[in-house]
């Protein structure tokens, strides 16, 4: 059995349970499923850079807990700009680490040749595109579309966003030529299902995804010894320097599955 903590790196516990709710849904029946959010209030988004830099210390605090002292044997910081990754998989022991954008680009690009990604606002795609770039995915990359809605609206009226996704999907095969299309916030989901089987091409959740990459993570960690390696960049923080990194236990939406 894999147990696995999903970390919203906001100060907002708003989505935690339907994130759990729609995560345990997904996962393999033998994987245990936790959500949490950062304790106390902070941004409740990070459409801005300026914000990541607000939640990166507590963030590194709830890996730090989740690595030390929590037992989880993967985790997954649960945004799109996947901030704050390098620094996870640092302090995080034997406990794999992945993040949205990573996991969606690793299984589009597997699953199909072009993707697009399906951001809520323009500001979003400079950082995103770094991403893409930066894993290798730039020659899959058919385009970024816009959605025109900010990250607390997509759970507002799921009808309304459903169909903006949907709108959006189709011209991105039509008319850019994408084969798979990744819905590019983690605040998107419940929709994908519906959306694919309308366009006819795979639409990769954005907390599905690297729930599944994670699960596939702790397996190969587990079954195999294959973990974040420590002899080259990711050589773990030293135990006289985590002290800079304070541990932060978080509050957690339980998986209470039998």
């Amino acid at each position: 059995m894999a147990r696995i903590l999903w970390i919203n790196p906001v100060g907002t516990n708003a989505y935690d349970a339907p994130i759990g709710e729609e995560l345990r849904r997904e996962a393999a029946a033998t994987t245990r499923v936790d959500v949490c959010s950062l304790p106390g209030v902070g941004p409740q988004h990070l459409e801005w850079n300026a914000l990541e830099a607000v939640v990166a210390g507590p963030t590194m605090g709830v890996v730090r807990w989740a690595a030390e002292q929590g037992g989880y044997d993967a985790s997954v910081i649960g945004c799109f700009y996947d901030p704050f990754l390098r620094g996870a998989r640092e302090l995080a022991g034997a406990m794999a680490v992945t993040a949205p954008a990573e996991a969606c680009l690793h299984v589009a690009a597997t699953v199909a040749e072009r993707i697009s990604i399906l951001v809520g606002r323009r500001k979003w795609i400079p950082e995103m595109h770094e991403n893409v770039v930066k894993y290798g995915y730039g020659g899959h990359l058919a385009s970024f579309r816009v959605l025109d809605m900010s990250v607390d609206e997509f759970q507002a009226d799921p009808s309304a966003t459903q169909q903006r996704i949907l709108d959006e999907a189709e011209r991105a095969v039509r008319d850019d030529g994408a084969d798979a299309v990744v819905l590019g916030c983690t605040i998107e989901f419940g929709f994908y299902r519906e959306v694919q089987e309308k366009i006819g091409a795979p639409v990769i959740d954005a907390i599905t995804a690297p729930l599944r990459y994670a699960e596939f993570l702790a397996g190969l960690g587990i079954d195999h010894g294959w973990r974040t390696s420590r002899v080259g960049g990711y050589d773990s923080v030293p135990a006289r320097e985590r002290e800079w990194i304070p541990i932060v236990e978080p509050v957690i939406d339980i998986d209470l599955r039998p």
